[in-house]
């Protein structure tokens, strides 16, 4: 199979370039087009940004620097990429940053006036990236195409981040992006699955039709379904979209089999043991923790903003009280996620914060039969 495609989306600050790559593929996930969006600026986004409440998005996005390491591994992610990516790059990036775009295939500017655009467009014509589109971003006013070919030209108004109103210069571009990522799905998946490292793979698309779901919109109550369909006594491979709270439950329910999880940025990965002890002050993963009247809440930070699955076997996380329910919360992997889904077993319940249900969290372990797996429990 040829190089994929990566897209990096470029532009000044505030000209609406994450909200653009969270439409974008909200869109090419309603076409069935494979890709990944890989945020490559730490700075606090993800689809969470977009699904939550404003106020509370607004509360707890915690904006990032980039750093040498940063730089280098979202390089090496890119390079190694299993899917097409769409790559929101930031919108001031330094030189070295700009190492970045070396890893990048093709691009789309969104500009604000004449000077951002001149210095995108030198960005671009530097890095030898193929432009795919070139468009003016306005809030207020009408979506316009100029050209379609061989580079998309206009206007796209309305990339407001709370408030997005989408018109003809956005579905053209999904339009170009969308054959951009022609390659066949069921070959991309027929890749992918040749390599699972378990004989029992578990689709998450067919998983949800199989437990009368929605794949795109999973919910909470799905999640004792998910349980009762799969085996617990096999290692499984996973692969497919799914909520962190879906794939923490089915990890916590197959312990202490192998659980193998596709990563679009590493190929599959296994679910690692994590130590409990106190996180040394140079960790890369570092935890603050609070006890409240019915639980304890353990919020796991990243102080690089990043975390390598190859430093997994540096990772500790900190004890809690095992008489009372645990809530983890935090900007993590997956594969994080689902690891330490399986070593905090011995509370009575663990649950996992979830911003888009505002001040509650999704359980997704439980000996107490009023909390089963798939409850929400409120925090406020």
């Amino acid at each position: 199979m040829e190089v994929l495609p990566a897209v990096m989306i470029g532009g000044p600050p505030h000209a609406g370039k994450s909200t653009l790559a969270y439409h974008l593929s909200q869109a090419l996930r309603q076409r069935g087009v494979e890709h990944y969006v890989l945020r490559a600026a730490p700075d606090g986004e993800g689809d969470w940004s977009y699904q939550a409440d404003a106020d509370l998005v607004r509360a707890i996005r915690v904006k990032g620097e980039f750093t040498e390491m940063w730089v280098d591994r979202i390089c090496r992610d890119i390079r190694e990429r299993h899917l097409p990516l769409i790559v929101d790059v930031g919108g001031l990036p330094s030189s070295s940053q700009e190492e970045i775009f070396d890893h990048c295939t093709h691009a789309v500017l969104l500009s604000l006036d004449d000077a951002s655009h001149a210095a995108w467009m030198e960005r671009v014509e530097r890095h030898q990236l193929i432009l795919i589109a070139d468009l003016r971003s306005v809030l207020d006013g009408e979506d316009t195409v100029e050209t379609h070919c061989p580079v998309l030209r206009g206007t796209i108004a309305g990339l407001d981040r709370f408030l997005p109103r989408l018109g003809a210069a956005f579905e053209a571009l999904v339009d170009r992006i969308a054959c951009l990522f022609v390659y066949d799905p069921a070959e991309l998946r027929g890749l992918h699955l040749s390599q699972a490292p378990a004989e029992i793979v578990v689709e998450m698309e067919r998983l949800a039709r199989a437990v009368g779901a929605d794949p795109n919109r999973w919910q909470p109550r799905d999640i004792p379904a998910v349980l009762e369909y799969l085996p617990s006594d096999a290692p499984l491979a996973l692969y497919g979209r799914g909520p962190v709270w879906l794939y923490a439950a089915i990890a916590r329910y197959t312990r202490p089999e192998d659980l193998f999880q596709f990563d679009p940025r590493l190929g599959w990965v296994m679910t690692p043991p994590l130590i409990i002890a106190p996180p040394l002050p140079q960790a890369p993963l570092q935890a603050l923790t609070c006890v409240r009247k019915r639980y304890t809440r353990v919020e796991f930070i990243l102080p690089h903003h990043y975390v390598d699955y190859l430093e997994r076997e540096e990772l500790t996380v900190p004890p809690v009280e095992e008489d009372r329910g645990v809530v983890l919360s935090g900007k993590l992997p997956l594969w994080l996620w689902t690891a330490l889904a399986r070593t905090y077993i011995r509370p009575p319940w663990v649950a996992i914060y979830y911003p888009q249900l505002r001040d509650a969290a999704v359980v997704i372990g439980s000996r107490e039969a009023s909390l089963p797996p798939g409850a929400v429990v409120s925090l406020a």
